[in-house]
């Protein structure tokens, strides 16, 4: 297909925006109709289709969690820490009432600081299960906002930002993560773009434009930028090193064109400062978290993970065209290709048939100058390089390796999968373009009825597939509940069994009050974590007792239920005669009295 425009000449683009649509008069049909504006329709559309391409999720959202028992419990103690720690003792934040005696424990991951005001919201099991429900729905509907946002800043009409929004939103590789809230949190990337976007006046369709720059849009850009990094560092350290390298290629640009032109570019001191207000807080907080994490490797060097850890996760291509198990469309189709990935979870990277089609058409058809087309899809190229990791010549040197050796922090970011994010963004992009073009296209060929009723149901399509390839079906299993009688053993306290996933269900039983629990797990195990397990394998007995005693704990609770092919299998036989300690059964849950 090819294209021109009457207004540039150039093939394959497509110039002058979108027509916006005309608000009624007073007398028309009798009554004035004020229409929302066009971001309140995007943010209650991209609700609508978060409920809908997320559901089961609250259908019962006190009972059931998306995913699996394991992340999803941790994430939702963690929002409900945040929340709790802020509110009680900020000062006391990082240290938090897990994995007892250890200090700086709520840096052991990512934190999803930024969910804190959620977490202040409610208390108790319950109000974390529902927060945890209720930020999975609405994390999807922010994704879906910021790419909207972002293509049709970046100059795409409506039909392309939702087309745009829908694909980067509920792409089919999200659904291999829906365990992992802190990689799922990806929409202040899109929207933050968006909004530096729009304050610097620049877009893919017209370039800088001077007049159009907004001050304020770009400071809230810098703020959201920084909400996201306090997400963690997983998909936020990437974001980084991205406004890094733009703000270098943007002032080289500046730079050049001033000298090239002989002529001073308008910027402007408002829009210099809001720069440098903005910059200074999106760097205050990278650096403070950064500075966070290092304390932590420096106090338990087994955190810092070496490259092995990359060449685990690295994908083969196929990854890049293989859809997860919990895909509605591909799911089963692709169940031959996913036999092929050591690790699937993070290996299945399939951005969706449809964008795939879209954007690859979009780089000779589109709405975007040839330039700017061009740079995305080098940018598709380089991000799905970097994404094979070592896969990539068999050492990923040069490629992601060498990220990891020269960039900061870069070689904690243990899964090159996850550059999806950035691959699959550039894609929504170049289909948007695309879209938008085909949509003025039909907008201009209004002379037959047939045209103006077809040409909005043939633009549906597109739009209908990637919503259809954003169909879920991921489980919802059920979290169990806190037994009562946590709630009658004194702080500090062990669980048993202890070790593996269910500490991780032990951490969100103990938002009931943030009792101090010496159970946890992270991506590491601190040395105090192994010394406990192994000292209390033969709980009650007059060495682990002492033990227990001797780092300050309080009370143990046994969960006999939870405890078949554990050391502690047989705990409820055990006797506790000359220990020194009480022991009580409430419902079949032993609470042992240090």
């Amino acid at each position: 297909m090819n294209i021109r425009s009457s207004d540039t000449g150039r093939t394959g683009e497509i110039a002058g925006p979108e027509p916006a649509p005309a608000i009624p008069g007073p007398g028309e049909r009798g009554r004035r109709f004020a229409i929302p504006p066009e971001w309140i329709w995007a943010s209650v559309a991209g609700v609508l289709l978060a409920v809908a391409l997320t559901w089961p999720t609250l259908r019962h959202p006190a009972s059931t969690i998306p995913g699996d028992l394991g992340d999803p419990t941790l994430q939702a103690w963690q929002v409900a820490w945040a929340g709790h720690a802020l509110l009680t003792d900020p000062a006391g934040l990082w240290n938090s009432n897990t994995f007892y005696p250890e200090t700086y424990t709520y840096a052991y991951s990512d934190t999803l600081l930024g969910y804190a005001p959620a977490g202040m919201l409610g208390d108790g099991f319950a109000a974390a299960v529902v927060r945890y429900n209720v930020l999975y729905v609405l994390l999807h509907a922010l994704a879906f906002v910021g790419a909207y946002a972002l293509v049709r800043q970046l100059g795409a009409g409506r039909w392309g930002g939702a087309v745009a929004g829908v694909a980067w939103a509920f792409a089919p590789w999200r659904l291999a993560h829906s365990g992992h809230l802190n990689i799922l949190s990806s929409g202040g990337i899109a929207l933050c773009l968006a909004m530096l976007a729009r304050g610097h006046g620049w877009s893919l369709r017209d370039g800088y434009r001077p007049e159009r720059r907004r001050p304020g849009w770009a400071l809230a850009g810098w703020l959201v930028a920084a909400w996201q990094v306090s997400l963690g560092f997983g998909i936020g350290l990437p974001l980084v090193y991205f406004l890094l390298a733009a703000v270098l290629v943007a002032a080289a640009g500046y730079g050049w064109s001033w000298w090239r032109k002989r002529e001073r570019l308008p910027f402007g001191r408002r829009l210099l400062l809001a720069d440098l207000v903005g910059g200074a807080a999106f760097g205050t907080v990278t650096l403070l978290l950064g500075l966070v994490y290092l304390h932590v490797v420096d106090l338990n060097p087994q955190a810092h993970r070496g490259l092995e850890w990359t060449k685990m996760f690295s994908p083969p291509l196929i990854g890049f065209v293989t859809a997860p198990a919990d895909s509605w469309l591909w799911g089963d189709a692709h169940a031959a290709a996913r036999e092929q990935l050591s690790w699937p979870p993070e290996m299945a990277l399939l951005p969706g048939m449809t964008v795939l089609g879209l954007a690859g058409a979009g780089l000779f058809v589109s709405v975007y100058r040839v330039r700017y087309r061009v740079a995305l899809g080098l940018g598709v190229l380089v991000t799905v390089l970097l994404g094979l990791g070592t896969t990539l010549g068999g050492d990923g040197d040069p490629g992601y390796v060498t990220l990891s050796t020269h960039l900061p922090g870069w070689d904690a970011l243990r899964t090159p999968g996850r550059m999806m994010h950035w691959t699959s963004l550039l894609l929504a992009v170049l289909a948007a373009g695309l879209v938008t073009a085909l949509a003025e296209s039909s907008a201009r060929s209004v002379a037959r009825r047939w045209t103006r009723v077809l040409a909005p149901v043939l633009l549906l399509v597109p739009l209908a597939m990637v919503t259809l390839e954003g169909v879920n079906r991921t489980p919802h299993p059920e979290v169990p509940r806190p037994p009562a009688a946590l709630g009658s053993a004194r702080e500090p306290l062990l669980v048993l069994p202890a070790g593996g996933v269910g500490d991780l269900t032990y951490m969100l039983w103990s938002t009931d009050g943030f009792p101090r629990v010496t159970n946890g797990l992270a991506g590491f195990e601190p040395v105090s974590q192994a010394q406990t397990r192994a000292a209390v394998a033969s709980f009650p007995d007059a060495g682990s007792v002492a033990y227990l005693r001797g780092i300050g704990v309080r009370s143990v609770v046994a969960v006999p239920s939870r405890a078949a092919g554990t050391p502690w299998e047989n705990i409820a036989a055990r006797p506790v005669d000359g220990l020194g300690i009480t022991r009580e059964d409430r419902d079949g849950v032993l609470v042992y009295h240090l």
